[in-house]
């Protein structure tokens, strides 16, 4: 199977650079599932040539709105094609919640109203398996206040494993998601400033060995961290990038 990983997103909540918020893209199977759609995800799509009712699932590392706030979109856009397919949308505790309030408080009545498809809601616990599209899934916590408990994702695919870190400081849960991943995508808000919940690339740097995948793509970088990116030992991500794993 010939799988690919595609960045529609690789900024920060405050679009530095002008990039898209958080969005990744795992294609090449028999389902579209992206990690985390942040509020410009559908924005994205239609930039980069893919068609939204395409996507079987999302599943969502934390719920801030840089990450989870394309679904209410995704949903509607849906909706507006006459989209069939159900989707299937997968996180931390209280995700259905969340989004249906974000899609009241945007769209009055929408979260409401009755579709031509599901809309299926998976709540992911923590270091337990779970089947998403066909995507196993598994959550690790990690150290990130977003109102309900924040993962890092390791989702197993076509043979190869890709894990995604989120937002997060540093801690040692990371080591156990990347091991032995053959891509580990990788927070690197700043270069060198600590700023709690949030990893710098030097921390990154320092870790790097331990976390034992054979890529590491670092993404949702901050202006300090975009500036200094040539200083950077690890790929770095840009929106549109799509990196192959065959």
């Amino acid at each position: 199977m010939s799988l690919t990983l595609t960045f529609l997103g690789s900024g920060d909540a405050f679009g530095s650079d002008g990039r898209f918020q958080t969005c990744l893209a795992l294609r090449g199977g028999p389902a579209t599932v992206l990690l985390d759609c942040g509020a410009s995800s559908l924005i994205a799509m239609k930039r980069f040539g893919m068609a939204p009712n395409d996507v079987a699932a999302v599943v969502l590392s934390h719920l801030h709105g840089d990450h989870f706030g394309g679904v209410p979109f995704l949903v509607l856009d849906g909706q507006f094609t006459r989209r069939t397919s159900p989707l299937v949308v997968a996180g931390p505790p209280g995700l259905r919640e969340r989004i249906e309030r974000a899609m009241e408080v945007l769209f009055p009545g929408s979260s409401r109203v009755e579709r031509r498809f599901a809309v299926d809601y998976v709540e992911l616990a923590e270091r337990v398996p779970a089947t998403v599209a066909g995507v196993r899934v598994t959550a690790f916590a990690v150290e990130h206040a977003s109102g309900a408990p924040a993962y890092a994702l390791r989702a197993e695919y076509g043979g190869r494993t890709v894990t995604y870190s989120g937002d997060t400081e540093w801690t040692e849960s990371l080591v156990d998601a990347a091991r032995g991943a053959d891509c580990f995508v990788c927070e690197a808000y700043t270069f060198d400033r600590k700023l709690r919940f949030h990893l710098d690339y030097a921390t990154v740097r320092t870790h790097a060995a331990r976390l034992g995948a054979r890529r590491l793509v670092l993404t949702h970088m901050g202006s300090s961290m975009l500036e200094r990116r040539g200083e950077a030992d690890f790929e770095c991500a840009s929106d549109g990038l799509v990196l192959a794993l065959d």
